[in-house]
């Protein structure tokens, strides 16, 4: 910028400088023109000392004419060098404006492709942040499925689990009800036994054990003991004597029970 201004105002100083050289030739040529007219007059006039006069102006004029067109060649010339300089001044400037706007263009398009740099960088950045967040629901949208997934077998494998544990529970009541159940009537198989021991080892002519007895042997000893009956009985019928029917012994020999006992 310092060196433009110098150029202009160089420039407007030449052009002040050729404006009053060419004022100065002007005045030099009218010079001229008015020197020529006096010369003419001199030619015309019959008065000799007026001749010699002019004569003498004459000579001076014309001497004045010369140096005055030696004056104007040198202006002229020196015009010329001016107009040269000023030309290559004006190049020179004309050059450094157009330097100027160059440097200017190309700082803009180099501020343009800055900028469609960083558009290009934010929409690549833009772009891996949309696949991003479309990869990122796309999983989403799997650990979702998979969430209810598992929800549905959770709540599933839960109506199986209280489906068993109801199972289970009613097992467990049954089995408590069949262990009451049991307990009754091992109760009172154990009652009944020992009615039968009792009643079997409580007649006449038979031991009472001095251990503990097993149902085989209680078995043997009952049997033993209802044979013998039956044949008394079938003894004193033979000798005609009336005795009560053996109807319920022998139901009782012909029982599964008392076959068991005699297997």
């Amino acid at each position: 910028l310092n060196e433009a201004s110098a150029l202009g105002a160089i420039l407007e100083q030449a052009e002040a400088e050729k404006q009053a050289l060419m004022a100065q030739l002007t005045a030099f040529q009218k010079l001229t023109k008015s020197f020529a007219w006096v010369v003419c007059l001199h030619e015309h006039s019959n008065l000799t000392g007026a001749m010699c006069s002019l004569q003498r102006q004459l000579e001076i004029q014309e001497s004045q004419l010369r140096r005055t067109k030696s004056e104007n060649e040198r202006l002229q010339k020196e015009i010329r060098g001016r107009e040269n300089q000023l030309q290559a001044m004006s190049a020179k400037f004309g050059s450094l404006r157009e330097e100027r706007k160059h440097e200017e263009m190309m700082a803009a398009m180099e501020k343009e492709n800055y900028s469609l740099q960083q558009v290009n960088l934010q929409e690549s950045k833009l772009r891996e942040q949309m696949e991003l967040i479309s990869g990122l629901q796309g999983t989403t949208w799997q650990l979702q499925a998979e969430a209810l997934t598992n929800r549905y077998h959770i709540q599933k494998q839960q109506h199986a689990q209280e489906k068993l544990q109801s199972q289970t529970e009613m097992l467990q009541h049954t089995e408590l009800q069949t262990r009451v159940a049991l307990e009754r009537v091992t109760s009172k198989f154990e009652r009944f036994r020992s009615k039968i021991i009792q009643a079997t080892f409580s007649t006449a002519g038979i031991k009472a054990p001095q251990a503990e007895l097993s149902d085989e042997e209680v078995l043997e000893a009952m049997q033993k003991i209802i044979n013998e009956r039956i044949e008394f009985h079938q003894m004193l019928k033979q000798k005609g004597i009336k005795v009560p029917s053996l109807t319920n012994i022998d139901m009782f020999t012909s029982s599964p029970s008392i076959s068991k006992g005699r297997r």
